[in-house]
């Protein structure tokens, strides 16, 4: 049975993207159009829906690396700034808006905090794990059904 290792991450991100805006609990607030996603980046971004495929992305993410928190995503999903004639330098992402996905994961009972020795943070749930092996299990079926062409 295929899981999310055996298909392509980016489509497996925007058919569990589609998942996530049925779900009533996971919302984009009212600022969300207008905010950019970290001090790296210059503009907001452009798609509508960039906030169920940040919350699919930080789903995916945390089922790979959990137990994860804030600090942790907010390093994964930084970037390079361009300083002009400065040196380029890192920096991370903006925390507010992956911490209200978290949150809102959570609410919604895809996530849970936990401690594991040392390392806490939150995981993902037994729903979020077979909401993201039905979608690779659906990604996987149609690649596989659909004939090469030559």
């Amino acid at each position: 049975m295929p899981t999310i290792f055996d298909v392509n991450p980016n489509e497996l991100i925007e058919a569990v993207a589609k998942e996530l805006q049925k779900v009533s609990d996971i919302q984009p607030p009212a600022w969300a159009p207008l905010v950019k996603t970290g001090i790296n980046r210059e503009r907001p971004p452009v798609r509508a829906d960039w906030r169920y495929v940040r919350s699919a992305a930080i789903l995916r993410s945390v089922r790979l690396l959990g137990p994860v928190g804030v600090s942790k995503l907010r390093t994964k999903y930084g970037g390079i700034k361009n300083r002009g004639h400065k040196p380029e330098k890192f920096y991370r992402a903006g925390g507010n808006i992956i911490r209200k996905v978290l949150q809102q994961l959570e609410k919604a009972g895809l996530l849970k905090q936990v401690e594991k020795g040392v390392h806490k943070g939150r995981i993902a749930t037994p729903a979020a794990i077979s909401m993201m092996d039905k979608a690779a299990v659906k990604i996987y079926n149609s690649k596989k059904a659909k004939p090469k062409a030559e």
